[in-house]
């Protein structure tokens, strides 16, 4: 216990620069004796405490302390901060404890550069990020329920390998104990999480087949071409780079996209409704247009 408070008393004087007595010993539950005996504990371990009496005075740190004790340049440090700030954005709540300690270290005040947020409007799927994240760092296996694609429910059970975030959404990486192969999971359709208690050892991926890479479970890719009218203007600037863009002289867009065919793409199409026509392939706008007459006839 002396230990950590010895070490929190540094990170507080490399932050706050002077501090009386008093202060420390209230934020610690101790006597200000204690604290003064912890002040000489500290000088005899050679770290440059001193006290100053009176009016404005209290407990220090030469200010030389921290420039002797840094191994890194000044943009390094600014770096290292700066990327933890980042990462503090994705609810890692320890990050914010290291932030605070190397701030104190590098008597800098990390940069709120940058603000992210990765849920959407309607789903919270940071709730699960948590709890995958200790199952991975703790190797522990995690089960729940999964729909898939066409709203089938199965039960999984997976060895956690990695939060992946990719195209707007969540996914959880690991070796799937029921298809025994590596397989990716939207958060969004996870439910019912449990981590368990029990432990699996790390796996040598490159051991695995090929067929255990997320990829080859996706139908191959192919080259689409849409023609999408100027009333979905805000859509394809928001949605597709400007290389697949071709602006039409009637404001039409020309989009030229390669894409896995599944029924994310059926359904990004639809999405559109009357503003987009399926140029390529032809058997897709076969598909679209079935899709859509479908969708007519429980109107009419």
């Amino acid at each position: 216990m002396q230990i950590n408070r010895l070490l929190e008393i540094t990170y507080v004087l490399m932050r706050q620069k002077t501090v009386t007595a008093k202060e420390l010993a209230e934020h610690f539950s101790v006597s200000q004796r204690t604290i003064y005996r912890d002040i000489d504990t500290l000088s005899l371990a050679g770290i440059p405490v001193y006290t100053e009496k009176g009016k404005g005075g209290g407990i220090s740190l030469l200010p030389e302390f921290v420039l002797n004790k840094s191994i890194l340049s000044e943009r390094e440090q600014r770096d290292i901060l700066s990327a933890l700030q980042g990462l503090s954005n994705v609810k890692a709540a320890e990050t914010e404890q290291v932030m605070q300690k190397l701030s104190a270290v590098f008597n800098k005040t990390a940069a709120n550069w940058l603000e992210v947020d990765f849920t959407d409007w309607g789903f919270m799927n940071g709730r699960f990020f948590d709890d995958f994240k200790t199952a991975i760092l703790e190797h522990r296996i995690a089960e729940f329920d999964y729909y898939s694609t066409f709203g089938e429910k199965t039960s999984r059970r997976i060895e956690p390998i990695q939060l992946w975030f990719k195209s707007k959404s969540w996914y959880i990486k690991g070796f799937c104990l029921i298809r025994h192969d590596v397989r990716l999971f939207k958060l969004t359709r996870v439910k019912n999480l449990t981590v368990t208690d029990q432990h699996f050892a790390e796996r040598d991926l490159l051991t695995i087949s090929s067929e255990a890479n997320p990829g080859t479970h996706q139908r191959p890719d192919r080259a689409f071409k849409f023609k999408i009218e100027p009333e979905m203007a805000y859509r394809v600037y928001d949605e597709f780079d400007e290389a697949c863009v071709e602006k039409q002289t009637d404001g039409c867009f020309i989009i030229s996209v390669t894409w896995p065919e599944d029924d994310w793409v059926y359904g990004t199409i639809l999405s559109f409704g009357e503003y987009i026509e399926v140029l390529e392939p032809g058997h897709v706008r076969e598909i679209i247009k079935n899709k859509t007459l479908k969708t007519v006839k429980k109107y009419l």
